[in-house]
């Protein structure tokens, strides 16, 4: 247990403090300790700070509360993961609203080279429920991530058939890692640990509610490199994250179903309105997302000069994972250095020639 931990599981508590607002305090102070460290008079200079929020940070109360959560982890082998932490998966990491801690349990990681999640219908027909498992065994040789949802139709068909077929897979939950909802998924939940686990945003202990499920949908979207609608209505859960998945620059995909059947509504629309290709296989799916050429095409990259300090050597290795450019406010958020710290050290980086800047406060190293 680690004071900046403590710190950090605090902040997700602090009322009016969301994950964008912390993004800012952290780029501001440096850390979730100091945040918490600030004077009260000095909080309130920080844009969108006002006196609710500034009052709620000097309370000592949030610390005793965090300290409980992050000891229900511990006793749960639930790992709290905060979003500068090198844990942090890193697709999560780059969509504008991701959750400030993630909360994760099982053997498997979540920054895996290929990802996809397949949801649809909690109504899942047969022939949506073989369809799904037939997507599953014709990914094998790709060997992805398997993202869903854990819920009833699509969702625990995936997971099922990704543990039949020897994938790793994660279910994303509206609910803590120990509360399994629907407890009749809670065998297959179990096996998932093996492999691949549960994930969350809710602390050990929080029961499921109605308005988690949609929040639940973008941490869905946000770990995959595409989402696989294989049975939708009209309205529901899949169509949000298929949405969602849009918003983010995912690629997205459906099964096409026979126009009588309700539960192809949705895919059908999609497709229609260009917001989903159409799936046809796993080969046109790892054509779409480069997958054939992973494994032939190597990105060249800078070599990282030996004499950098240690803030330099932190602001390399983050421009390195975003190659197109990376905004001054997000690098701050990933490298912790305060944005006073972190724009003079860019220019030092430019004036040497390691580092162009771009408009709109987007940095890149020069390759």
């Amino acid at each position: 247990m680690t004071e900046e931990k403590l710190y950090q599981l605090a902040l997700q508590l602090v009322p009016g403090v969301g994950p964008r607002m912390a993004r800012m305090l952290i780029s501001h102070l440096g850390s979730a300790s100091s945040i918490f460290k600030t004077p009260k008079g000095k909080l309130k200079k920080i844009n969108g700070i006002g006196e609710k929020t500034a009052e709620a940070l000097i309370q000592a109360d949030f610390l005793k509360e965090a300290e409980k959560v992050l000891e229900s982890c511990e006793k749960q082998g639930t790992e709290a993961i905060f979003f500068t932490d090198e844990a942090y998966p890193e697709r999560l990491k780059h969509i504008y609203d991701a959750p400030l801690i993630i909360f994760k349990k099982g053997a498997g990681t979540l920054d895996t080279t290929k990802a996809v999640a397949i949801v649809g219908t909690r109504s899942a027909t047969d022939y949506g429920r073989e369809v799904t498992r037939e997507i599953i065994q014709s990914l094998i040789p790709y060997n992805p991530l398997i993202v869903s949802g854990l819920a009833y139709g699509i969702d625990i068909e995936a997971h099922r058939a990704a543990l039949d077929n020897a994938l790793s897979t994660f279910g994303v939950m509206a609910s803590g890692t120990d509360v399994i909802y629907p407890s009749v998924h809670k065998q297959t939940a179990h096996k998932m640990l093996e492999k691949g686990g549960l994930v969350t945003e809710y602390a050990p202990g929080t029961k499921p509610e109605a308005s988690f499920f949609p929040a639940r949908n973008r941490i869905i979207a946000g770990l995959a490199e595409a989402v696989i609608v294989v049975e939708a209505a009209s309205r529901g859960g899949a169509l949000i994250t298929a949405e969602i998945a849009n918003s983010y620059d995912r690629e997205v995909l459906a099964i096409p179903g026979n126009l009588g059947n309700s539960f192809s509504e949705g895919c059908n629309k999609l497709i229609e309105q260009q917001k989903a290709h159409i799936y046809t296989s796993a080969e046109s799916l790892a054509s779409l997302l480069n997958w054939d050429l992973a494994s032939s095409t190597k990105k060249k990259t800078a070599t990282k000069p030996a004499a950098l300090s240690e803030m330099a050597s932190k602001i390399w290795d983050s421009l390195e994972k975003q190659p197109n450019g990376i905004h001054l406010d997000t690098l701050s958020w990933n490298t912790q250095i305060p944005i006073h710290q972190l724009a003079s050290e860019l220019l030092n980086l430019e004036f040497e020639g390691f580092v162009k800047s771009l408009p709109g406060k987007q940095f890149k190293l020069i390759r």
